[in-house]
């Protein structure tokens, strides 16, 4: 396993792994004993980093949220797991009541509704103190500057060690870091967002902004990573669910457009020569590119996080790179 740094804090920053596991739908479509030996081969490959949210999985049949962390505190417990493995979790888009949505009824990004979110997720985690703890979704019904107080207040308190944010336009990540850094607050420091070699169109509306889509990496939150040294990019759904490599998980339409097919093309060409799947070879070029990212894999057997492993000792060529940078 690699590992690198999260965080610039001395007090506060944590060595990670260079792979994160997703936990979304463990203890619903994923039952605790499959979940449990994922968990178990990612930890023995030395694996550290771990993600979840308080809201994973309130879509599946009977669920209602908080499912996820509820297995992530099992599994810990049962195992004697303390400080060595960092848990990241997220609030702010579980939904108030069953069967409601996350777009129009969420928990939301005020005060209140992040001190009861934090509690939840402590009980349910069997923690005392959340390592990352990110802010979900945007909550427009909430000022910015009460959120950023909120998050900053949890940090000095020690409830909270790391923050971070996902699914927000860069304008706002960096007018939540201004305001933090204006009221000497710590601020956000880890990016998640949906990132992979595929591009993914951002100009079409989605459900949580009609300007379209807020929660892909593109080249406005690249260029920020790139020159905010402090900033971590974790790239969640790397492997598009399964659709670089399954005839039954098609791409989706926001990857419909002029360079993907030669991108897939220049993908398994590199492939073919690295003598890795094309799974591996997309994990590599993200942990490796000139604009790092923690590739956060999902997994629902052993051998499937086998294979996202084996992508950590993949070493691309320059030449391998530069083929798959020049589509």
């Amino acid at each position: 396993m690699k590992y690198r740094t999260i965080g610039t804090d001395p007090a506060r920053s944590r060595e990670v792994s260079v792979l994160s596991l997703g936990a979304m739908l463990f203890g619903t479509a994923t039952d605790e004993k499959t979940a449990f030996a994922i968990l178990d081969r990612y930890v023995e490959a030395g694996g550290t980093f771990v993600d979840t949210s308080d809201n994973y999985a309130f879509w599946q049949s009977g669920s209602v949220g908080g499912e996820s962390e509820t297995l992530l505190g099992n599994w810990r417990r049962s195992r004697g797991i303390g400080d060595e493995i960092v848990i990241a979790t997220k609030l702010g888009a579980a939904p108030l009541a069953p069967g409601t949505s996350y777009v129009d009824n969420a928990e939301g990004l005020s005060a209140a509704a992040i001190r009861s979110a934090v509690a939840g997720s402590k009980a349910r985690l069997g923690l005392e103190r959340l390592d990352l703890l990110y802010a979900h979704i945007p909550d427009p019904k909430v000022e910015l500057a009460e959120t950023v107080g909120e998050f900053g207040a949890l940090v000095n308190e020690g409830t909270v060690g790391l923050l971070g944010v996902s699914n927000q336009w860069a304008w706002q990540v960096e007018r939540a870091r201004a305001l933090a850094r204006g009221e000497g607050l710590p601020g956000y420091e880890v990016l998640q967002y949906q990132h992979s070699y595929l591009r993914h169109r951002i100009d079409t509306p989605c459900e949580l902004s009609p300007d379209g889509v807020l929660s892909t990496a593109d080249g406005n939150l690249l260029s920020m990573v790139r020159a905010e040294r402090d900033l971590t990019l974790v790239a969640y759904s790397p492997l598009l669910g399964g659709a670089y490599v399954r005839d039954d998980k098609p791409l989706s339409a926001g990857h419909d457009h002029g360079s993907t097919q030669p991108r897939l093309a220049a993908l398994r060409d590199v492939a073919k020569s690295a003598g890795a799947t094309v799974n591996q070879v997309v994990l590599a070029w993200m942990i490796g590119a000139q604009v790092p990212a923690i590739p956060l894999v999902g997994a629902s057997s052993v051998a499937q996080i086998e294979e996202s492993l084996a992508a950590v000792d993949l070493e691309l060529t320059e030449d391998e790179r530069a083929r798959l940078n020049s589509v």
